[in-house]
């Protein structure tokens, strides 16, 4: 049985969703791109080419969430 470490932050995505944040997701997804991409374009690890491509997907996903947050904080802003 093969096992794979994770960093920390790809742990901390899965595991606490529902407790961080949408920026605080993406922050994390960020720190773990710059991480795995660092791997593979400097080192050349191809798992790492995968990690970073998840992280990127999990910041498009953090990201539309926010956008529709902040557009409701700012709709709700505008009618007091």
């Amino acid at each position: 049985m093969l096992t794979q470490v994770l960093p920390v932050h790809i742990i901390l995505l899965s595991h606490e969703r529902n407790t961080m944040t949408n920026h605080e997701q993406i922050r994390a997804a960020f720190e773990t791109y710059l991480a795995e991409n660092e791997k593979f374009t400097a080192k050349g690890v191809k798992a790492s080419a995968a990690r970073a491509r998840k992280a990127l997907q999990e910041m498009s996903k953090g990201i539309k969430e926010r956008r529709k947050e902040i557009t409701a904080e700012k709709e709700a802003l505008a009618a007091k």
